[in-house]
Order: C-alpha cells, then structure tokens, then sequence
C-alpha cells in the first residue's frame, strides 16, 4: 500500500525495545507518523526504565503479546527469510525474519505488504489483546493494522 511506508517505519521503532537510540528518535517519529502521537507522547514522558520494564512485561513476559509472526500462525521462518532474499535484503541485529517490526521495515522499504495482509487477523487480535491490557502499543498495532485491505467476509 502506497504511502505507508513512513508509518510502517516508525512502527517497527515504536514496537523495539526502547532504548537510548529510540528516545532520541521520538521527536522525528512524532512529526513523521501522526497516528503514532498517542504512543510517542506516552513514551516521551515515561521514565526510560519504567518504558523498558513495560516492553519487557508486554512483549516477554506475557504469553500471547508475541511480536513474532510465526507464534500466530505455523509459518515457517524459512518463507519469511526467503521474503527477505527475494527482496536482496538480509537481516542484520540477530532477530529473527518474522519479527514484526523487521517485517513493518521490510514493508517500508519494499511497499510490499504481502506478509502484513496476510496476518491481518493476527495483527487485530494483538491489537485486542494489547487493548485489553490498557499497554499504549495497542495504539500503534491498530495504525498498522487500519492500513491494511480488509479480511475476507466470514460468515
């Protein structure tokens, strides 16, 4: 989808751990992804150690707040590298490919969102999931998800 590449940049910062790297970023991702003024405005006035435990909390320690697409579905982390490779992109950092905010960097650069459609369902139920759970992430899980063409019909 044309014209989210922004978005889905600053998305996959916003859903990192958030380091010193990170806050010194919030000014430019506060002006260059106004959906994500909600999360940027939280994080620029949390204490770094309390924003880092909540990342920790949210995203480690709670089962079911994964950010690596495969917990949600049995995909296999080869089909995303092989994403990557058809792409000439490699990873770097020592994540894994399916992790979300490789795969929104991945988006950004590339304008295929191929992998993002087809975890729509699953980016709703996190987006719920951290909703229910009252975490400001569920703010940017939402902005991403909103971009995305809607599901097929269930009935």
């Amino acid at each position: 989808m044309p014209g989210f590449e922004l978005l889905y940049q600053a998305a996959a910062l916003c859903l990192t751990y958030p380091d010193d790297d990170f806050r010194a970023r919030l000014p430019l991702l506060r002006e260059a992804a106004p959906q994500l003024r909600e999360f940027a405005d939280h994080a620029a006035v949390t204490p770094p150690g309390e924003l880092a435990a909540h990342y920790l909390q949210v995203f480690e320690s709670t089962e079911g707040n994964s950010l690596y697409l495969s917990h949600w579905r049995g995909i296999s982390q080869e089909h995303f590298q092989e994403l990557y490779s058809s792409h000439g992109l490699e990873l770097t950092g020592g994540e894994l490919p399916d992790f979300l905010p490789a795969v929104l960097e991945l988006a950004a650069r590339t304008g295929n969102t191929d992998v993002l459609t087809e975890h729509r369902a699953d980016l709703e139920r996190l987006g719920s999931r951290l909703a229910g759970r009252g975490t400001p992430y569920a703010s940017v899980v939402e902005a991403v998800h909103a971009t995305l063409p809607p599901g097929p019909a269930t009935g």
